[in-house]
């Protein structure tokens, strides 16, 4: 059964429709749905008493087996419902904490979930067990109580320290991988954007890469990293994260600070938005708010309009007053606009570029073959003595990074 409120403002039908996709995306029959508007949320129910009681009403008559509420419910409050309505009550937290616990498929993403999952039991924790009960005494029941309860908050305790020590080994591992990939000047993007906007059909489009593509709130939450070789030969990496949502939980956004760390180390940021949403701005919003929360609110952004064959109107670029791309409006489905989106990403991330001669020895030829492959290099001379001084294009941080390479010196100029 759902239940969605309008809380100080109209009921929308877009926020009652993307709720019963989290439903159906959690396996969920809806069999009923409740609405209704207060000015704000009561203190007890957060419904109200007299919408509490129909909504028990309802759930009876319609036989729901759990009450879903499109709000997030304080402990007390769910713990009043569950007691009212004799159902189980999960509020929009625990839902999309469920649809993460089905979709997660990686060890690092398992982890991140039951992680985000514990976060959210603790406040709860004496809803789900039963034995608390022999704390209403009488004879023979008076039994541990809270002795019982800390005891279970400890385990659980323990179990977040676990998990916590786990994911930072685990983020350390990705953190060298990424560290690794900052030595090879090949810049990285990432794909970012409300769920459901066509981010892995755009991915799949754009690499070949085996992505899982669905018609589903969340179908993908494990990173993924795949090359891409844009016109003239360059390489960048690209990266699909997991979608955004409005609301999204706090304890999710905090166990998957790892998975997120793609989008913050990125050169450029591919927000992918679903032009045929009605509320495509609102949503551009939310995503840009997460953004922020996670560290990346100030990275460059090009942002990617998909589903164009739902409007009607063709493939197009729009820049803006100094001729730089912003905005590209493509249909992934169909592989419409893909070359002007690579054009785009090829003008955004020369941005800047600063040219710097390069001194290479005779041995790194594989070096060499791969700046090259880039587009990269300008010029290129011999020294006397053998080396190879090549003039290459880079973005400051990959010119950078190549400097570190203990094979490879910057010259200011070219030696003679």
């Amino acid at each position: 059964m759902l239940v969605r409120l309008g809380v100080g403002e109209p009921l929308r039908a877009e926020d009652l429709e993307e709720f019963q996709q989290l439903a159906l995306s959690a396996g969920a029959t809806p069999v009923a749905t409740v609405t209704g508007r207060r000015e704000r949320p009561d203190p007890r129910y957060f419904v109200g008493s007299g919408k509490a009681g129909e909504i028990g009403a309802v759930a009876a008559a319609e036989s729901a087996d759990v009450i879903l509420i499109d709000h997030p419910l304080s402990p007390s409050q769910e713990r009043n419902l569950e007691k009212l309505t004799g159902r189980r009550v999960l509020d929009r937290s625990g839902l999309i904490l469920d649809i993460f616990a089905q979709r997660a498929r990686s060890f690092e993403g398992k982890l991140q979930v039951e992680l985000a999952q514990l976060k959210h039991l603790s406040t709860r924790l004496v809803r789900g067990w039963t034995h608390l009960e022999r704390q209403k005494g009488g004879i023979g029941l008076r039994g541990p109580g809270e002795t019982q309860l800390e005891t279970d908050r400890r385990l659980l305790a323990k179990r977040v320290k676990s998990l916590t020590a786990k994911l930072a080994r685990l983020r350390q591992q990705r953190d060298t991988g990424r560290s690794a990939r900052a030595t090879i000047p090949v810049p990285g993007t990432a794909l970012v954007g409300y769920t459901n906007a066509g981010k892995s059909t755009l991915f799949r489009a754009l690499t070949g890469a085996d992505a899982y593509i669905a018609d589903k709130l969340f179908a993908t939450l494990d990173p993924t990293v795949r090359k891409l070789v844009l016109p003239g030969g360059a390489n960048i990496v690209v990266a699909d994260t997991v979608g955004f949502i409005r609301e999204l939980p706090h304890e999710l956004v905090a166990a998957f600070q790892s998975t997120l760390q793609e989008a913050r180390s990125a050169q450029l940021l591919l927000h992918v938005i679903d032009a045929s949403d009605p509320r495509r701005d609102e949503y551009t919003q939310q995503v840009n708010a997460v953004l922020a929360e996670i560290g990346a609110g100030e990275l460059p952004q090009l942002l990617v309009y998909n589903k164009i064959d739902r409007l009607g109107v063709g493939p197009r670029a729009e820049r803006d007053a100094h001729g730089n791309p912003t905005q590209v409006w493509i249909s992934a489905a169909r592989g419409e606009g893909l070359d002007l989106l690579k054009d785009a990403i090829t003008e955004r991330l020369q941005l800047g570029a600063k040219r710097g001669w390069l001194r290479l020895p005779a041995a790194a030829g594989a070096l060499r073959a791969q700046l090259y492959a880039q587009g990269a290099v300008r010029e290129e001379r011999s020294e006397r003595d053998g080396a190879l001084a090549l003039l290459v294009e880079l973005p400051p941080a990959q010119l950078a990074a190549m400097a570190r390479d203990p094979r490879v010196r910057l010259q200011q100029r070219r030696s003679r």
